[in-house]
Protein backbone atom coordinates (compact mmCIF):
# COMPACT_ATOMS: atom_id res chain seq x y z
CA UNK A 1 0.00 0.00 0.00
CA UNK A 2 1.14 3.62 -1.02
CA UNK A 3 0.07 7.10 0.24
CA UNK A 4 -1.51 8.58 -2.58
CA UNK A 5 -1.15 12.42 -3.45
CA UNK A 6 -3.22 14.34 -5.95
CA UNK A 7 -1.63 17.50 -7.48
CA UNK A 8 -2.74 19.65 -10.21
CA UNK A 9 0.13 18.43 -12.46
CA UNK A 10 -1.26 14.43 -11.84
CA UNK A 11 -1.06 11.98 -8.71
CA UNK A 12 2.07 10.95 -6.67
CA UNK A 13 2.45 7.80 -4.64
CA UNK A 14 4.81 7.18 -1.95
CA UNK A 15 5.87 3.37 -1.20
CA UNK A 16 5.36 2.46 2.07
CA UNK A 17 8.80 1.29 2.70
CA UNK A 18 10.21 5.46 1.69
CA UNK A 19 8.09 6.48 4.22
CA UNK A 20 9.11 3.62 6.48
CA UNK A 21 13.23 4.53 6.03
CA UNK A 22 12.22 8.58 6.70
CA UNK A 23 10.35 7.71 9.57
CA UNK A 24 12.33 5.28 10.95
CA UNK A 25 15.70 7.45 10.62
CA UNK A 26 14.15 10.75 12.20
CA UNK A 27 13.44 8.46 15.09
CA UNK A 28 16.60 7.07 15.47
CA UNK A 29 18.02 10.74 15.27
CA UNK A 30 16.88 11.49 18.55
CA UNK A 31 18.47 11.83 22.13
CA UNK A 32 17.54 8.62 24.40
CA UNK A 33 16.52 6.29 21.18
CA UNK A 34 18.32 3.19 21.05
CA UNK A 35 16.62 2.14 17.78
CA UNK A 36 14.15 0.91 16.16
CA UNK A 37 11.75 -2.16 17.42
CA UNK A 38 9.83 -4.94 15.50
CA UNK A 39 5.80 -4.43 15.41
CA UNK A 40 5.38 -7.87 15.57
CA UNK A 41 7.91 -9.17 18.04
CA UNK A 42 6.19 -12.31 18.60
CA UNK A 43 5.83 -13.58 15.16
CA UNK A 44 9.06 -11.99 14.06
CA UNK A 45 10.84 -13.75 16.52
CA UNK A 46 12.83 -10.82 17.52
CA UNK A 47 13.28 -8.78 20.15
CA UNK A 48 16.38 -7.15 19.10
CA UNK A 49 16.91 -3.65 17.66
CA UNK A 50 16.17 -3.27 13.81
CA UNK A 51 18.78 -2.57 11.16
CA UNK A 52 18.33 0.19 9.06
CA UNK A 53 16.89 -1.84 5.98
CA UNK A 54 14.27 -3.20 8.25
CA UNK A 55 12.49 0.06 9.67
CA UNK A 56 9.52 -1.44 7.59
CA UNK A 57 8.85 -3.89 9.98
CA UNK A 58 8.73 -1.62 12.88
CA UNK A 59 6.45 1.02 11.27
CA UNK A 60 2.93 1.31 10.64
CA UNK A 61 1.64 3.46 7.73
CA UNK A 62 -1.95 4.07 7.54
CA UNK A 63 -4.01 6.55 5.35
CA UNK A 64 -7.99 6.76 6.10
CA UNK A 65 -9.70 8.79 3.65
CA UNK A 66 -6.84 12.16 3.77
CA UNK A 67 -5.46 11.44 6.77
CA UNK A 68 -2.07 9.49 7.33
CA UNK A 69 -1.43 7.88 10.14
CA UNK A 70 2.08 6.64 11.45
CA UNK A 71 2.93 4.54 14.65
CA UNK A 72 6.00 3.91 15.53
CA UNK A 73 7.99 0.90 17.44
CA UNK A 74 11.10 2.48 19.24
CA UNK A 75 13.67 0.97 22.25
CA UNK A 76 14.38 3.65 24.67
CA UNK A 77 17.80 3.87 26.63
CA UNK A 78 17.47 3.48 30.27
CA UNK A 79 17.60 6.59 32.73
CA UNK A 80 15.71 8.57 29.67
CA UNK A 81 12.52 10.24 30.54
CA UNK A 82 10.33 8.29 27.99
CA UNK A 83 7.49 10.61 27.93
CA UNK A 84 9.91 13.40 26.50
CA UNK A 85 12.10 10.89 24.19
CA UNK A 86 8.59 9.55 22.84
CA UNK A 87 7.69 14.16 21.98
CA UNK A 88 10.62 14.67 20.47
CA UNK A 89 10.10 11.54 17.94
CA UNK A 90 6.79 12.71 17.14
CA UNK A 91 7.49 16.00 16.42
CA UNK A 92 10.73 15.20 14.63
CA UNK A 93 9.06 12.64 12.60
CA UNK A 94 6.00 15.25 11.67
CA UNK A 95 9.00 17.28 10.76
CA UNK A 96 11.00 15.11 8.30
CA UNK A 97 7.73 13.71 6.71
CA UNK A 98 6.67 17.75 5.58
CA UNK A 99 9.84 18.41 4.68
CA UNK A 100 11.37 15.79 3.13
CA UNK A 101 8.11 13.89 1.47
CA UNK A 102 5.27 16.84 1.72
CA UNK A 103 3.55 14.22 3.39
CA UNK A 104 1.34 15.76 6.73
CA UNK A 105 0.75 12.95 9.16
CA UNK A 106 -2.77 13.75 11.23
CA UNK A 107 -1.29 11.68 13.79
CA UNK A 108 2.33 9.82 15.04
CA UNK A 109 1.85 7.32 17.99
CA UNK A 110 4.79 5.97 19.73
CA UNK A 111 5.18 3.06 21.21
CA UNK A 112 7.86 1.99 23.52
CA UNK A 113 8.76 -1.50 23.08
CA UNK A 114 11.59 -1.88 25.63
CA UNK A 115 14.46 -0.14 27.70
CA UNK A 116 17.74 -1.10 26.92
CA UNK A 117 20.52 -0.25 29.33
CA UNK A 118 23.76 1.12 27.55
CA UNK A 119 27.19 0.47 28.74
CA UNK A 120 29.21 3.65 27.60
Amino acid sequence: MAVKMNTKYGSIDIDNDVIATVVGGAATDNYGVVGMASRNQIKDGMNEILRRDAYSRGIVVRQIDDEIQVDVNIIVSYGTKISEVSRTVQAKVKYNLETMLGVTADSVNVFVQGVKVIND
